[in-house]
């Protein structure tokens, strides 16, 4: 009789988008209601050039780095020459108006833009101000998230009706022989069209099967990017974490997004401890928290973007350099070696790992041997966040194993 198969668990269900490790998380919401001001806020926070020599940072583009006490523990220890922390990329897209989906304001624009992010903060405004118009001319943030809602379903809408009854004029002719894959496609399309004209819901919001969602990944449809919903408040309100609208929103966020993450924060306040951190330090941004009790909701943001994003990072670490290496969730170690090297994914034999945590409680590389934990892992390991790892590959293969 034959020995039976190693259990290995429940295969795991691809993600929703685009399988790649540089993701970007896109500002959207209409005129007026705060995007700018957060994402200038954000530009001041770029990371360096001289890190990325061959990354060019456009004006609508801004690269923020997130903020991580394992990076600056292993910076501490190792003292590297070089140091390179995990970053989030974010987009500022134009804004939206009711109508955009045909083409009304700076629809065309808008809608480019988006197809090219992988996740949204939706930046919704409940501040009053007679000095900022709204463009709807009230303020009402539970209308404006079912106005971008409504355009992204739109927009999705118009591309399965153009895509669905083409594949189905194109399963008609190739009769019997048509491939059962098309086929497929043809059945998640419906579903999809009738996600979006029916139950006027996002794709998102759907339970979708692994080879459903290998379907939907073919054509990267506006409403199946994952969201966060950045609640635009006074400074007043935000202190006091009160606002009429605030009820109302999560009513809405649960009932037509799935109950997405929500983030009461206050550009303005933003804004003005950003620019007390870049002209007077640190300690000056402290120092006015401490007497004013204002609470910055950055950090918090960026982390959140970059999870929402099913983003993670391993670290190598030495004297020469630390560096956070991002990879999807998921990636297997092959693949994360990759990341460094094309050759030491070619070349591939092992992953030497140990996890931030035992290296941070037991303070060398040795002791974790010596403890057991410093794990030889093969092609089939997931890797974990906060790995740090030291691949070992074929040399003939070209390039050295990077630590």
């Amino acid at each position: 009789m034959p020995p039976k198969k190693k259990d290995e668990g429940p295969k795991q269900k691809p993600l929703l988008g685009r399988f790649k490790n540089s993701l970007k998380m896109g500002i959207v919401g209409l005129p007026n209601v705060g995007k700018s001001t957060f994402f200038n806020t954000l530009t001041k926070l770029n990371i360096p050039a001289e890190n990325y020599p061959f990354c060019t940072i456009e004006p609508n583009e801004a690269r923020v780095t997130l903020p991580d006490d394992r990076f600056n523990y292993l910076c501490d220890v190792h003292k590297p020459a070089s140091k390179v922390p995990a970053y989030l990329e974010v987009w500022d897209i134009a804004g939206l108006v009711k109508g955009a989906s045909e083409g009304h304001g700076l629809g065309s624009e808008f809608l480019s833009n988006i197809n090219a992010v992988d996740g949204l903060f939706h930046v919704c405004r409940v501040f009053d101000d007679e000095e900022v118009i709204h463009v709807e001319g009230s303020v009402n943030p539970v209308r404006d998230l079912e106005i971008i809602s409504s355009e992204l379903i739109l927009k999705d809408l118009q591309k399965v009706d153009v895509v669905l009854p083409d594949l189905q004029q194109k399963i008609a002719r190739l009769g019997h022989g048509c491939p059962k894959e098309l086929k497929k496609e043809e059945e998640v399309l419906a579903k999809v069209k009738k996600v979006l004209e029916e139950d006027k819901k996002p794709v998102r919001c759907v339970d979708w099967t692994g080879a459903e969602i290998e379907v939907l990944n073919k054509h990267l449809f506006l409403t199946a990017k994952p969201g966060i919903y950045l609640v635009n408040l006074s400074e007043k309100d935000f202190a006091r974490r009160k606002n009429k609208w605030l009820p109302k929103i999560k009513e809405w966020v649960d009932e037509y997004a799935n109950g997405e993450p929500i983030i009461p924060f206050s550009a303005s306040q933003e804004a003005k401890l950003v620019d007390i951190e870049v002209n007077e330090g640190v300690e000056a941004v402290t120092k006015y928290c401490e007497k004013t009790k204002a609470q910055s909701m950055l950090t918090r943001i960026i982390k959140l973007g970059f999870s929402t994003l099913q983003l993670i990072y391993f670290f190598t670490a030495g004297s020469d350099e630390v560096k956070c290496w991002t990879i999807r969730k998921g990636t297997l170690a092959p693949q994360a070696a990759g990341t460094i090297h094309t050759d030491f994914e070619k070349g591939f034999i092992c992953a030497e790992v140990m996890a931030f945590e035992d290296f941070k409680e037991l303070k060398t590389e040795n002791a974790v041997k010596a403890a057991g934990k410093y794990k030889q892992q093969g092609k089939t390991y997931e890797v974990h966040d906060g790995d740090i790892i030291f691949f070992k590959h074929n040399v003939a293969s070209g390039g050295k194993a990077k630590k």
